[in-house]
């Protein structure tokens, strides 16, 4: 249970770090900027914590897969990127992935 709270904090950390790069305009802001490096060093640091409790393959392929994916559904709802089906089944893929991984029995030990 512990290694899967670390790693949604890792998740929403990225997802934060993701969305204030856009904000940063390139590293011109500094607030956003600041946003970025907390964002990632607190997402790094909480995926460290919750591969002490889970396989690596497992933490990995959710922590990329649910960030991709909410950082995708920011990215139309926030910021009014196009959703087309290939995002759509892109999306589905993703989600279908670590669903299939977290099946196999390769989650937290």
């Amino acid at each position: 249970m512990k290694a899967f709270i670390f790693l949604t904090i890792a998740i929403v950390s990225e997802v934060f770090g993701t969305s204030m790069l856009k904000v940063s305009n390139g590293f011109t802001k500094l607030l956003p900027s600041i946003g970025v490096v907390i964002g990632f060093a607190s997402a790094f640091f909480f995926l460290s914590k919750s591969l002490q409790h889970m396989q690596l393959s497992t933490a990995y392929a959710i922590w990329a897969g649910v960030g991709t994916a909410l950082t995708a559904l920011i990215g139309v709802f926030v910021w009014k990127d196009a959703f087309t089906w290939q995002t759509a089944a892109g999306l589905i893929l993703i989600i279908g992935g670590v669903v299939v991984l977290n099946l196999s029995g390769s989650g937290a030990h």
